[in-house]
């Protein structure tokens, strides 16, 4: 019982892969209304493989490769082919701009790799989240897919706001900006964290509220979260909190 135990985690982490490469099939069929919700489901299986390591007490160095290479694939594969696809959609263009957003999963690679090797990063970020950065990036697919009228859906009509977007992202991935973890169980924090993180709860609960009264899709509130989270983690940066 304990040999099939051990491989439950594992398991869970496989499934987040398989998510990222069904994903990426979507995504290049232009379903970005399958694609994100994939990569979200991809996001709790990578969450849920952690916590079943922790309870199970079967962690094991295949899991911690396998789940970084299936990070990859999700969090920075899926979105870099997503905003890919959707300019080539949006632009009617095959330049060489549109192939931009691919640096996205280069940076992510790159992060996660960062992520391993940095002993610093145990209870906070050095760093945008792998995560974070794919979930806005599929957000951002989403919404714009689903609402061809809106502002966002213009600007990704054009050839400068997604590559420079995606060139941002990839900068944010790999900095040393701190940004405070979403794991209210991750580590012990500080008063200073636990008090960052609520104030972003508030403001997750503002744009709920925002979103529902605007009438808005629902993937506005990824979008708001994630946005928020960034520019809060740039704030306490600059301003030294």
């Amino acid at each position: 019982m304990r040999r099939i135990v051990r491989f439950i985690p594992d398991f869970i982490t496989s499934l987040n892969l398989l998510c990222g490469v069904a994903g990426i099939v979507f995504a290049f069929r232009g379903r970005f209304d399958i694609a994100f919700p994939l990569m979200l489901a991809a996001a709790v299986f990578d969450f849920m493989d952690g916590l079943a390591a922790r309870l199970l007490d079967a962690y094991s160095p295949l899991g911690k490769e396998l789940d970084s290479l299936s990070d990859v694939v999700s969090f920075g594969v899926l979105p870099a082919v997503m905003l890919h696809c959707l300019m080539r959609a949006c632009t009617f263009s095959d330049s060489w701009v549109v192939w931009v957003p691919l640096v996205l999963a280069v940076f992510s690679g790159l992060r996660l790799a960062k992520f391993n090797l940095d002993e610093r990063q145990k209870d906070s970020f050095l760093g945008l989240p792998t995560p974070a950065c794919a979930m806005l990036c599929g957000a951002f697919c989403y919404y714009v897919a689903f609402t061809p009228g809106s502002v966002l859906a213009a600007w990704a009509g054009g050839m400068v706001f997604v590559p420079v977007m995606s060139v941002l992202l990839s900068a944010l991935l790999v900095c040393e900006i701190p940004m405070f973890s979403f794991k209210f169980g991750c580590g012990k924090a500080d008063g200073t964290v636990r008090w960052k993180r609520l104030a972003l709860l508030l403001l997750v609960a503002l744009s709920v509220l925002a979103v529902v009264l605007l009438r808005l899709n629902w993937s506005a509130v990824v979008l708001l979260t994630l946005t928020l989270y960034i520019l809060k983690n740039i704030v306490y940066w600059v301003f030294k909190v």
